[in-house]
């Protein structure tokens, strides 16, 4: 798979006129002037930013963890604070925070950098804080086969505290636990506390 800032939205590309025309008139019905000095180039600069932050439309995320390897190391691995930047789909307001991923290998891991790429390919679409979440976690029990998977994602999101109740500063937190992570209430505690430390 391309590096993280290797891959676009193709098809935004694909429809770049379209889009950039479609943005225009979005100007105009607001009440402002898409001629204006300062807004000449906007529908072009936001047709540029859509083929960034969609292109997970465009990435398989199970092939975001790329090639995994034998590994007989079967006790806990955490990577976290993963940053990530998404839309949400009901208002298209941005939102962002960080993934934590625990999981408990069954003789597969995958490279530490890949868990950032997986989560590129699935944040960098219109999206549900709770989706992101339970995707990321089927994905690694998929292609991981591990013992057990936690995935904790920390969002604040602008559709609630830029607009509707305006509540600057709130967090948004989802889990998704899988298999011994899920049945094993010391192995969760332990995984949890090393996301929260």
């Amino acid at each position: 798979m391309a590096g993280v800032n290797d891959y676009t939205n193709k098809k935004v590309g694909d429809n770049r006129e379209q889009i950039e025309y479609h943005v225009a008139q979005i100007l105009e019905l607001i009440g402002e002037d898409p001629q204006r000095e300062g807004l000449l180039d906007t529908p072009a600069r936001v047709t540029r930013m859509y083929e960034e932050i969609f292109a997970g439309y465009d990435v398989d995320p199970r092939e975001a963890l790329g090639v995994t390897f034998d590994e007989h190391h079967e006790e806990l691995v955490i990577v976290k604070d993963i940053v990530y930047y998404s839309q949400c789909e009901h208002h298209m307001a941005p939102f962002f925070g960080k993934i934590h991923v625990g999981y408990i290998p069954n003789g597969r891991i995958a490279g530490l950098s890949k868990f950032a790429r997986l989560a590129e390919a699935v944040t960098r679409r219109l999206q549900v804080q709770e989706r992101i979440t339970t995707q990321i976690a089927d994905i690694l029990v998929e292609v991981l086969q591990p013992k057990g998977v936690m995935v904790v994602v920390e969002g604040e999101h602008l559709c609630m505290c830029a607009r509707g109740v305006k509540k600057p500063g709130s967090k948004t937190v989802t889990t998704a636990v899988r298999g011994v992570l899920r049945n094993d209430a010391a192995q969760r505690a332990e995984c949890l506390g090393l996301i929260k430390n």
